[in-house]
């Protein structure tokens, strides 16, 4: 037998039987291999129904009798189901007996291929290999090692000259780890042999694109683009769906074998951590990238816990069959409270600290051991919940104490960054997906108890806060901002920061100390704080700021741009005394801003509003901007579904916006309407401290 070592780049299905794995080897080489992997299936149910599953199975799968852990039901007598090529007979039995429970039935292969073998994907391992078939695998290295050897990767990245949902590109911008050069697109068959030979000669491992998946790769249909010589594309075709409150809607796709497609303007939060970050999840996760680069991170944290389940030899339903216990109303009122959420004292605060609960309902989960089968039950074995979250939440905490040792400027500062925000997203979607109507190990009992025990630890935090003579301003669910006379610096507030600590026993960490912080009035009622708007500058000079115009996506850049220069222009200030004094210069910023809109020396893109369709343009009575937006692509031909983005200008006359891909004349722009925002932008930062020179003191 041969061995290799390498890395584990990718897993997916054998038409026939077993999984293809490719591996890119020390020596450099991509090798396709081969290695058989069984598929079992658990049924449980009626036993006449069960009888006549055996006898329907009889010949088609491997077939016996055994006991196996539902997570709810404890140990169940169940048939199992060995399949002996890969087909869809899973489906056909479904079909046929729709009454039976069905247990590991949609498990991915990814995922029963790594709960076999104990690798991980993009791991490192050791193959020994006759010809091209994997006889034996071992893991060398771990999903949770702090610093994976890096997979070297060979990418090329290909981007259009225009965006081909409104202008017809021409030419084709290729960069590769040589350089970077054009192929110009037409004609078309001339562009395709040129693409072909630059695939053959580069080989790369990952494809990057804008506007690949809907795009480029149909348009590739003819040409060898994947290196499996025996696959074709896989496509899939646009959605749109309704999840958190929101219509989401997700652009086709294309997915390749034996190389990675990535579009960047189709991913799911490419823009968030990247492609070191989506890397780090499929670690994880158990996800191949190209698959968890378009899928949420709720769907990492299903992987995870399927993983999870099939290590510890619990079964996985194909549908939850827990459902909600029955409440009164005053039962759910106690229970239903959501996180714990403190008015804000109004108005500017000089020297706050804000201190946070690192990680609270993953590190809840985790310490107390809440889990859909642990509830109510004095259970001293760890849950399915908490064995999944427990290596996460570690590495995401060594991953940033790792970076507060590090300088700025350290070349590994960004990748670090990138894959921490990755965890962080796995870790803040574990919550809802506790209670989620559709996740197969959530019950909702387990959600309120978690945010019924946040609740108790941010009051247990706040009286350890006033025991040591400290004010607390306000508190956001895990969140506090505390004042005490005479304490300025970080060091200060470490007795604090232990003492909180020593009475909940969930980590937590200083955010920062603000030379001040506003707590800014409601726009409808000037008497009352809103509890998720805060604005204020850091020791350190760094402003902060949440709830605010410059962290909305419906905002124009222009407007962004102008309120992040007067919040910068008062962090000048050395002390909160010294504010008003840079009121003038902010009124100066603003009335300039708005000679520059007036005069034309504003770029038009810095006006472009994004606004998402919430539902079908038939469904609107009376139309918002973006639905007027959608309603001038529809009269050119052009297709919208809801949860899609448009981006508009706003302008004078009938038509009050135009979308920006079709083209604006500058001429039309109705700066009045842009100066009424940028007005509203800059008076919620402002207008607090002309009140407070006038009348409050500061």
């Amino acid at each position: 037998m041969d061995e290799v070592t390498g890395w584990l780049f990718d897993v997916y299905s054998h038409p026939e039987r077993g999984v293809v794995l490719w591996v890119i080897a020390d020596s450099g080489e991509r090798l396709r291999l081969r290695m058989e992997l069984p598929v079992t299936i658990y049924l449980a149910g009626d036993f006449k129904l069960l009888r006549a599953a055996w006898i329907f199975l009889t010949g088609k799968a491997e077939l016996a009798r055994t006991k196996r852990r539902d997570l709810f039901l404890g140990e169940r007598d169940v048939m199992q189901v060995t399949l002996t090529e890969n087909n869809d007979l899973i489906h056909g039995l479904q079909s046929q007996f729709p009454s039976l429970d069905y247990y590991d039935a949609d498990v991915p292969i990814t995922l029963r291929f790594i709960a076999h073998t104990g690798v991980c994907l993009l791991g490192r391992c050791r193959f020994m290999l006759e010809r091209e078939q994997v006889q034996f695998i071992q893991a060398l290295d771990s999903p949770w090692q702090l610093s994976p050897e890096q997979i070297p990767l060979r990418a090329m990245e290909l981007s259009p000259n225009s965006d081909p949902a409104f202008r017809t590109p021409t030419r084709l911008k290729v960069k590769t780890g040589r350089g970077e050069y054009f192929i110009n697109m037409e004609p078309e068959r001339p562009f395709l042999i040129s693409l072909q030979a630059d695939l053959r000669h580069f080989d790369p491992d990952l494809i990057l694109t804008d506007h690949g998946d809907g795009w480029l790769m149909p348009k590739l249909a003819d040409i060898e683009i994947n290196r499996d010589p025996d696959r074709a594309t896989q496509t899939r075709k646009a959605n749109s769906y309704f999840a958190y409150g929101q219509t989401i809607h997700r652009g086709a796709q294309s997915h390749l074998f034996g190389r990675w497609h990535i579009d960047r303007k189709n991913a799911m939060m490419f823009n968030e951590y990247g492609l070191e970050g989506v890397m780090e999840q499929s670690r994880v996760t158990g996800i191949g990238v190209q698959e968890m680069a378009r899928k949420s991170p709720g769907a990492g944290i299903t992987a995870m816990q399927m993983l999870t389940a099939m290590k510890t030899g619990v079964m996985i339903p194909l549908h939850k069959q827990q459902a909600e216990g029955s409440k009164t109303l005053a039962g759910l009122i106690r229970a239903d409270k959501g996180g714990l959420i403190y008015q804000p004292t109004l108005g500017v605060h000089r020297d706050v600290a804000q201190i946070d609960f690192a990680s609270m309902y993953p590190s809840i989960m985790v310490y107390h051991n809440v889990s859909p089968e642990t509830l109510g039950k004095n259970d001293p074995k760890q849950g399915l919940i908490p064995q999944t979250l427990s290596p996460l939440l570690k590495k995401r905490l060594k991953l940033k104490e790792l970076l507060s040792d590090l300088d700025e400027r350290d070349c590994q500062v960004k990748v670090l960054k990138q894959r921490a925000a990755a965890l962080k997203w796995l870790l803040v979607v574990c919550f809802g997906y506790l209670g989620y109507k559709n996740a197969r190990f959530g019950k909702i009992e387990s959600h309120e108890a978690v945010t019924a025990i946040s609740r108790e630890l941010m009051l247990q935090a706040k009286e350890a806060a006033e025991e040591l003579g400290f004010e607390v301003l306000h508190m956001y669910v895990d969140s506090l901002f505390v004042q005490k006379e005479g304490l300025k610096e970080k060091q200060d507030f470490e007795p604090l920061l232990h003492a909180i600590t020593e009475q909940t026993k969930i980590p937590i960490m200083m955010e920062g100390v603000y030379r001040w912080i506003c707590f800014p009035p409601c726009k409808r009622d000037a008497r009352i704080s809103v509890p998720n708007r805060y604005f204020g500058v850091l020791n350190n000079g760094e402003v902060k700021y949440r709830g605010i115009e410059a962290r909305r996506r419906d905002v124009p850049f222009w407007v962004k741009k102008i309120q992040l220069e007067v919040l910068n222009c008062l962090a000048k200030a050395k002390s909160l005394d010294e504010v008003v004094d840079y009121l003038p210069e902010v009124t100066e910023m603003v009335s300039q801003a708005k000679r520059d809109l007036r005069n034309g020396h504003v770029p038009l893109k810095e006006l472009v509003v994004a606004q998402s369709l919430s539902r079908t343009v038939e469904g609107y009575t009376s139309p918002s901007p973006a639905a007027r937006a959608a309603m001038q692509l529809q009269a050119t031909g052009r297709e919208v579904a809801p949860g899609q983005f448009m981006r508009f200008v706003f302008v004078r006359g009938q038509e009050r916006v135009r979308v920006w891909e079709l083209g604006v004349d500058e001429k039309i722009i109705d700066v009045k309407r842009y100066c009424a925002i940028l007005d509203r932008a800059v008076s919620g930062l402002v207008n607090v401290f002309e009140k407070t020179e006038a009348g409050l003191g500061i």
